[in-house]
């Protein structure tokens, strides 16, 4: 009978890895990276928990690092097996995983400056190589057609809504002289009207459900993202400065910037000079434009405005001079610069210069989990250490709320709404907390009873 063992993202959000056994084959859906604290980032460095040459196949439903994350370990502990995914995922891949490796060995090398790994000389969990043989793995599947990962596994993609190429996976797998057993991976489930996203499409039936819990105990704020990034916007103008977006270089700055040119084009904010100061957020955009189909350009269309992820005005900030050459600039205006949580990236370089002065706006665009800068000037902290200099907050620090890219509670029940009970649902993909959150409003809103699994528990599914 089909065995399910969840490898990753059970009692935490990240590290998504789930193993489907059938008749002697296996098959990974997500292969994903541990992030957050100490003590689950060390678990990246721990075997898989089955041997990576026996795994048969992975399927990926996008390209987040805490879905796709540990593919390049994965190679290099001896996978060789194919890599199904849709074609935006498979063309954002490259970006996220080559940033990933380098932050790996960026990592190795301060360890072995500062000596303070065990390891001598400290290594990376992964390298560029590694990476270049993941991409070559990958094997691109159109959504909605059914292909065959292994004998006796078919699988299904169907549109997530949570970021470009996103997908949760229906499957068939085979069973002796019954029909095939099946499941559905939700992977993460996007929102609904959300800006440039579709809707998550309703799941098929199924026996077998395997669900994110990510905000299972609480709802997002009921705002409009568009008319608050106005209200921010026109404040920030008449502060004088710059506003300075801390963004995710893939999916949140598309999202700005497609905002931003429905204001400008409906008189609703003025037309500002706007940079993309992100050589990964530049590659992404690209990609965006590439995958025009997969947008939901529903704000642009009730607006006017055509061509809305073509925006010319926008100055592409790719190279080190380019973004220098923004120091020069007075305001008002908006910088886009990565990273989103104001760990590293050229955020910082434009902190440390601006953050001192009053007629400056830092915008925080998502969430920001304790021991991130961006938490720091959400809690109001007088001085942020940056680059190992403590910098005076007198900047106007300010949230936009609405661009979450993960169902909330009251989406994930609207998502499942029409969903025949299923025999069996597992709760993965959030904290504990919010795992219990999810599997009360199941049983409220639908008498499911969810078991939530935890890490490395295998389950026999007759």
């Amino acid at each position: 009978m089909p065995q399910l063992t969840f490898l990753g993202a059970a009692g935490t959000v990240s590290g998504s890895r789930h193993l489907l056994e059938v008749n002697g084959r296996q098959v990974l859906f997500d292969c994903g990276l541990f992030q957050g604290e100490r003590s689950l980032r060390r678990r990246n460095w721990k075997p898989l928990g089955v041997p990576p040459q026996g795994l048969d196949a992975v399927i990926l439903t996008h390209g987040h690092i805490d879905h796709s994350g540990w593919l390049p370990r994965l190679a290099k502990e001896g996978f060789q097996g194919p890599i199904y995914t849709t074609a935006p995922t498979a063309d954002l891949l490259g970006l996220l995983l080559y940033d990933s490796a380098k932050c790996q060995m960026e990592d190795a090398a301060y360890a072995n400056r500062k000596g303070f790994s065990k390891h001598h000389p400290a290594l990376p969990l992964y390298e560029d190589a590694d990476v270049a043989r993941v991409l070559q793995q990958l094997r691109v599947v159109q959504r909605e057609g059914w292909f065959e990962p292994c004998a006796g596994v078919r699988c299904r993609l169907h549109d997530a809504g949570h970021m470009l190429g996103s997908s949760y996976v229906e499957v068939e797998a085979a069973r002796e002289q019954v029909r095939p057993l099946r499941l559905i991976f939700s992977g993460d489930v996007g929102r609904y009207d959300a800006p440039l996203y579709n809707d998550p499409l309703p799941p098929p039936a199924c026996d077998v459900l395997v669900c994110e819990s990510t905000y299972g105990d609480r709802d997002h704020p009921d705002v409009d993202p568009l008319s608050e990034l106005e209200r921010l916007v026109n404040e920030a103008v008449d502060r004088g400065g710059l506003l300075l977006a801390a963004s995710f270089a893939v999916g949140r700055t598309q999202q700005l910037v497609y905002l931003l040119r429905i204001l400008i084009a409906a008189g609703r904010i003025p037309e500002l000079p706007i940079w993309i100061d992100s050589p990964m957020a530049v590659e992404a955009t690209r990609v965006f434009r590439k995958h025009a189909e997969e947008h939901d350009l529903s704000e642009a269309h009730d607006a006017g405005v055509a061509e809305s992820l073509k925006a010319p005005w926008v100055r592409m900030s790719k190279t080190p001079n380019e973004s220098k050459a923004i120091n020069r600039e007075e305001g008002p205006g908006i910088v886009i610069a990565s990273s989103g949580m104001m760990t590293g990236g050229r955020i910082l370089h434009h902190l440390k210069r601006r953050l001192s002065d009053p007629k400056t706006t830092v915008l925080v665009t998502g969430f920001q989990p304790k021991g991130t800068r961006g938490r720091s000037l959400l809690d109001g902290a007088a001085t942020l250490r940056i680059h190992g200099r403590d910098v005076p907050v007198q900047a106007a620090v300010r949230r936009l709320d609405g661009l979450s890219g993960h169902a909330d509670r009251r989406e994930m029940v609207r998502w499942l709404a029409d969903l025949p009970q299923p025999e069996r649902v597992f709760l993965v993909h959030g904290e504990t907390s919010s795992a219990r959150g999810m599997a009360r409003q199941f049983q409220e809103a639908f008498g499911w009873q969810a078991e939530i699994p935890g890490l490395g528990d295998s389950y026999s599914l007759r």
